[in-house]
This record gives structure tokens, C-alpha cells and sequence, in this order.
């Protein structure tokens, strides 16, 4: 655990180390396609570059808003330097208020913004800050496209995280590597008394597999 994981909030804390109690509930195929995250991340600590991650999906509004949380919340936890996370769809919707609320119930601090995307090109699609700790900078979820002006342009490895995005996208533009890991949409449970649950467990899924990733580099 790094020293910025320490001053992490008590209870995004404790769920961070159970995490890695769960890494055989991941099955070995998609371990090994984890893994080619990892070799991603390890090739650029090795050339000492920025690493820059960029989860996809079609909205950008649910599973890659949770890759990109998680997958820097990991670093953190992890000790891993330099790494920045960022998300994008092929179209612009919002970030769901239900990816944001499993957040919340995780642990993850997190606070609405009053300003709307200047760059998102329709209403209400509100920023939300993500808080880690006074050593990591704040980062916001919002939804965009994945060539945003906010997102990297190039130099970075692009992970496909839903089917339609993967077929939308057979060429991701600037990506040095494109990694298709896909996800269960927890949006078919939206009105349902499953919501909550059905919501948290793709966000734990998520973190989980994320977690696994930062787990293998050394």
C-alpha cells in the first residue's frame, strides 16, 4: 500500500483491501486480457513516461466512467507514479447519477458541481469532482466524447468496455494500444428494485479487475 493509499478516507479504504481477497473470482481469460494492461503500464514506467488511460464506452455514462475512477483510485492504492485515467464515449449523454451514487456507496468522495460542461455540447451534463486525497489532484466525471479536448490526444492506451463502442471504434485514433475488456451494462436493472445492487456489483466488478491490473506491476 503506498503512502498516498494510507490517507485515503476509512471507508473507500477498507474497501480497497478486501479487493485483492476477490482476484479468483476473476476468471483466467480475462486475466490474461487484464494483463495486457499491465505490460501497457510497465513499458511506460520503464521508459519513465506518462501512462495515460482512456476508458470507452458508448455514453460515457456508466462502465467507463467506473474504469476511470477505479483504475486511478488502484494507482493510488498501488504506489504506481504517473499514471492519469480518463473516459469518453462515442456519443454524449451524462454521467449517470446511479454510477455516481455506487461511487459514493464505495467509499469514493464525491461532489456535484454547480457548472456545466462547456465541451459537452448538451444540457445537463453535469461535472462531478472526485476527491481522493490533498495529494491527488481532483479529476471530474462528466460525459464526452473520447476525443475530447480534455482527454489525450494521443500516447495512450484506449480500453473498450462495451461491445457497441468496440465495434464503433475499431480504430482508436492516437491510441498506442487498444484493448477490448468488456462489461455487463448495469443500465438494464434502471427502475428496478435490483437497481442499487445490480449497479454496485458492476462497480465492485470494475474495481476489482482494475485493482487485479495495478496488482502485477512490480
Amino acid at each position: 500500500m503506498s503512502l498516498e493509499a494510507q490517507k485515503l478516507n476509512a471507508q473507500l479504504q477498507k474497501y480497497c483491501e478486501t479487493l485483492s481477497q476477490e482476484f479468483d473470482q476473476i476468471p483466467q481469460e480475462r486475466k490474461e486480457n487484464l494483463a495486457k494492461i499491465s505490460q501497457y503500464i510497465q513499458a511506460k514506467r520503464r521508459a519513465k513516461k506518462e501512462i495515460n488511460l482512456t476508458f470507452i464506452c458508448t455514453h460515457n455514462s456508466r462502465r467507463s466512467q467506473f474504469g476511470q475512477v477505479w483504475a486511478k483510485v488502484a494507482s493510488v492504492f498501488y504506489g504506481i507514479d504517473h499514471v492519469q485515467t480518463y473516459s469518453g464515449g462515442t456519443e454524449v449523454t451524462a454521467c449517470n447519477i446511479r454510477t455516481v451514487k455506487a461511487l459514493q456507496r464505495a467509499g469514493v468522495q464525491i461532489e456535484t458541481m454547480n457548472e456545466v460542461s462547456a465541451s459537452a455540447a448538451v444540457a445537463n451534463n453535469p461535472r462531478y469532482a472526485v476527491i481522493l486525497n490533498s495529494k491527488v489532484p481532483t479529476f471530474y466525471l462528466f460525459s464526452k466524447t473520447y476525443d475530447d479536448k480534455t482527454n489525450p490526444q494521443k500516447n495512450f492506451c484506449a480500453i473498450l468496455v462495451c461491445s457497441q463502442a468496440d465495434e464503433a471504434c475499431p480504430v482508436v485514433l492516437g491510441a498506442e494500444t487498444r484493448i477490448y475488456h468488456g462489461y455487463t451494462d448495469p443500465k438494464h436493472s434502471d427502475n428496478t428494485p435490483q437497481e442499487n445492487e445490480t449497479y454496485d456489483q458492476t462497480c465492485r466488478e470494475i474495481a476489482r479487475e482494475m485493482f487485479y491490473v495495478f496488482s502485477l506491476i512490480k
